[in-house]
């Protein structure tokens, strides 16, 4: 049984814990260790979250499994585009993977975007992350690459949009 809400500030730690366990995952095969620890540290700080939760900078949307934090989502309209909604982050703890909770929160996110009137969805992912099988299967495709400097790091990403 699960149930999404709205995240708050108060579940910001919760979010910070998804992160890290999911992030290590994910990205330790295409990573250097030095760039996770960085990418944790500077995108998942409490600071970063609770501030962004705050200001309304980006919506967070919590699944809970038996009331247990499990998987979230970000997004807001892309600030250089407001017609255009982003997926800034979408993790599933890695024991939930499979029960479909990554698409669930996709549709809990589209549905959202509907509601405001929009119709377009972009993310970025990862150029090696298998994560884009899944966002192909949700009907993303890709629109360019880009590559962000982050810190002495660089994310070497594909840029997928959805219209619905």
């Amino acid at each position: 049984m699960y149930a999404i809400k709205e995240a708050t500030v108060a579940d910001t730690d919760a979010i910070i814990s998804i992160a890290s366990e999911t992030y290590w995952s994910v990205y330790e095969p295409i990573l250097t260790r030095g760039q996770i620890t960085f990418m944790l540290g500077t995108i998942y700080s409490v600071e970063t979250i609770s501030g962004q939760i705050e200001n309304n900078a980006q919506s967070f949307l919590l699944l809970l499994e038996d009331e247990e934090p499990v998987a979230f989502a970000a997004y807001s309209p892309r600030t250089e585009n407001p017609e255009v909604y982003k997926l800034h982050k979408l993790y599933c703890l890695p024991k939930t993977q499979g029960k479909g909770y990554g698409k669930v929160l996709l549709n809990a996110v589209a549905g959202k975007v509907k509601e405001a009137g929009k119709n377009t969805l972009d993310l970025n992912v990862n150029r090696y992350n298998n994560a884009k099988t899944f966002y192909e299967k949700m009907g993303f495709e890709v629109i360019y690459e880009e590559d962000i400097p982050v810190g002495e790091y660089w994310m070497n990403d594909f840029v997928m949009r959805k219209n619905f």
